[in-house]
């Protein structure tokens, strides 16, 4: 079986690697940047944009692929599922009409509220400028601004927490009016993953990223520096009725899409707060999140190539998906500056690291060594029977790295944990 992935991240690496722990499985790849651990990996390589949907399925045609498993967001938007469906190779990612429940905020929203999906909060979409202004100004309440398109993770501001009403208003100008606002969420957020096979949701352990910057949650809004998952694969402020109503929102939103003939197939991730009332859903994503498919798939017991191939045939089950039953701690290092002004091109020395699973992202090799680029550079997950053990693996591996690069240190700590818990039993 010959699978192409598409992406060159640390999601993608975590992808590749799942997928030839098949040894009857090809890898293949194409990315715009050369990732040391997918090219150790791949049997052949292209490298391209991720959007260069020509070259991309002529490559794959080329070369007998049999599916296609698409990392980033960029390619979907592009259509790639489509062309590659066109040419006959099925995909684990949405065609671009499906997509949409990621590219486009507004359709997320407005496809919510027409099936009355449980866990949207209150919106309003706006096209003008004047008019989003004026709504702000005279909103009682603090509110999230959200660009309508892709921002990367990085285009949400929050009134009360990373900009006043005057800063609100600001941000919605630099965007043009084109924004959905949303009342602002308090809860606790969380990650439900799950493979889709247009019919049938099967979930993936529940986890938690961190987007700021900094330790203490503090900072700018990043890609995300890391997560952790929990030995029960829940997390300890999520009740099961959250977690059960989560998955019902999923699966309604998998029906609504089916309904309405744009069936969904691939990874559908759903970024839940957990307030008050219960969970709210923040956003959907037509794929794997980074950092947490390195959580999640460094888990996985089960045959990913398997898994791919059932959901290209709509015949997946709950039993083909098995998961490991311990903890993991995922720790990105970033170059310094990150993510405002990173610093490229300074050389990056690993330390030993084996008690962990090491995932390459935005960085380099030239000259026999590897030195950072623009954004995340690489991550450690560690795997223990308690989160404690996979906390400290994850935290040796990611201390020993010499370079001008960083991490936070607080992700998977129990004193973090304690914060989240402590904060959810405020709000109920």
């Amino acid at each position: 079986m010959k699978i192409l992935v598409v992406g060159g991240g640390g999601r993608e690496h975590a992808i590749a690697s799942a997928l030839s722990r098949n040894t009857h499985t090809t890898v293949l790849s194409v990315m715009a940047k050369r990732n040391p651990g997918i090219d150790g990996i791949a049997g052949r390589v292209l490298l391209a944009k991720e959007t260069d949907v020509p070259r991309i399925v002529s490559f794959a045609r080329e070369n007998g692929v049999d599916y296609a498993f698409i990392g980033p967001e960029a390619p979907l938007e592009a259509g790639i599922v489509d062309a590659l469906g066109a040419a006959g190779i099925p995909s684990i990612g949405p065609v671009k009409a499906a997509a949409r429940i990621e590219t486009d905020k507004a359709f997320c929203r407005d496809m919510m509220e027409q099936h009355a999906i449980e866990g949207r909060p209150k919106y309003r979409v706006f096209h003008s400028l004047p008019e989003a202004e004026e709504f702000i100004a005279n909103h009682d309440g603090d509110l999230v601004v959200k660009p309508i398109g892709l921002t990367g993770g990085k285009g949400v501001r929050i009134m009360g927490e990373q900009v006043d009403r005057a800063g609100a208003i600001a941000y919605v100008r630099t965007l043009h009016g084109e924004a959905v606002l949303e009342e602002r969420l308090l809860g606790e957020e969380f990650t439900l993953q799950a493979f889709v096979d247009g019919t049938h949701l099967v979930p993936m352990p529940l986890v938690q990223d961190h987007k700021r910057a900094f330790d203490g949650d503090v900072g700018p809004n990043t890609g995300g520096m890391g997560s952790y998952s929990m030995p029960d694969h829940m997390l300890p402020f999520v009740t099961k009725p959250d977690y059960k109503k989560a998955i019902e929102i999923m699966k309604s939103v998998v029906a609504a899409l089916e309904r309405t003939g744009q069936p969904y197939k691939g990874i559908l991730y759903g970024q839940f707060m957990n307030t008050a009332d219960g969970p709210k859903v923040i956003e959907f994503n037509a794929r794997f999140g980074d950092p947490e498919a390195m959580n999640v798939l460094s888990l996985l017991t089960s045959d990913l190539s398997e898994i791919v191939h059932h959901i290209a045939e709509g015949s997946l089950l709950p039993s083909h998906v098995s998961f490991d039953t311990q903890a993991t701690v995922c720790k990105y290092l970033v170059p310094d500056g990150y993510p405002d002004s990173p610093h490229t091109g300074d050389p990056v020395l690993i330390g030993p690291h084996d008690d962990t699973l090491l995932y390459y992202a935005n960085i380099e090799r030239l000259n026999g060594g590897l030195v950072t680029q623009t954004s995340r550079t690489l991550a450690f997950v560690g795997i223990g029977e308690t989160l404690e053990q996979a906390e400290q693996a994850a935290e040796s591996a990611a201390s020993a790295v010499k370079g001008k690069v960083r991490h936070r240190r607080d992700i998977g700590t129990q004193e973090l944990l304690n914060r989240r818990i402590a904060h959810m039993k405020e709000l109920r």
